[in-house]
């Protein structure tokens, strides 16, 4: 049996109105890698591969952690919400959205038109979906300890798979994903089993609460 570790990279520049700006680790995004890789240094086995995918956030986050990726996938990247924003304002009127709440009704809305083919955003969802899937199992294999630090999308895709969720059950899964959190599989020879989702056990003292981010 292996296992596979996914992170949600730390905190990035939230405030970005594009990818390329987004795409960088906020001060609190370098110590919440910090504290993570501290945390399981002490309380994890060591891992046979370490990967990323190739955004600096990534990189970032597995570098404060102290867990230098062995590979960097491009495969393991994110997806591109702003042109999904972008699509859906042209196709919808609908506008971007401004607060949690409108983030909270706007991604499942999108993810399905998405998924539908209503919409393109960069890269078609079949794709992004196909590329992470083929990622995954040419690197988590049984036997093996496989750590990947990539985002939540990301995340919520291999979570589909696992659980066979819905484009809209998928958006909600990903909502509430924590910056820096850890995510544990089991990899059988039958399938990917899922053992823990979002845990941030690094931030649980009360006086890291405000250490606790989405965005």
């Amino acid at each position: 049996m292996g296992q596979l570790y996914l992170v949600r990279h730390g905190q990035a520049n939230s405030s970005a109105s594009s990818e390329e700006d987004y795409d960088r680790l906020s001060d609190l995004g370098h110590r919440q890698a910090n504290l993570l890789g501290e945390w399981m240094r002490a309380h994890e086995a060591p891992f046979d591969l370490t990967i990323s995918g190739t955004m600096r956030r990534h990189r970032e986050t597995a570098v404060g952690m102290g867990f230098e990726p062995e590979l960097e996938d491009e495969r393991l990247n994110e997806l591109g919400y702003f042109a999904l924003v972008r699509d859906m304002q042209a196709k919808y009127s609908l506008k971007p959205p401004v607060s949690s709440e409108d983030f909270a009704q706007h991604m499942p809305q999108t993810l399905v038109a998405w998924e539908q083919q209503h919409i393109d955003g960069d890269e078609p969802f079949a794709t992004f979906q196909t590329r992470i899937l083929a990622a995954v199992a040419e690197a988590a294999k049984p036997g093996k300890r496989v750590l990947c630090v990539t985002s939540g999308g990301v995340i919520s895709m291999i979570m589909r798979a696992t659980l066979g969720l819905s484009a809209e059950q998928m958006a909600r899964v990903m909502l509430p994903v924590f910056n820096s959190s850890l995510h544990k599989f089991h990899i059988r020879p039958e399938g990917t089993a899922l053992m823990s989702f979002n845990t941030i056990p690094h931030l649980d003292p009360p006086e890291l609460a405000d250490h606790r981010t989405h965005f």
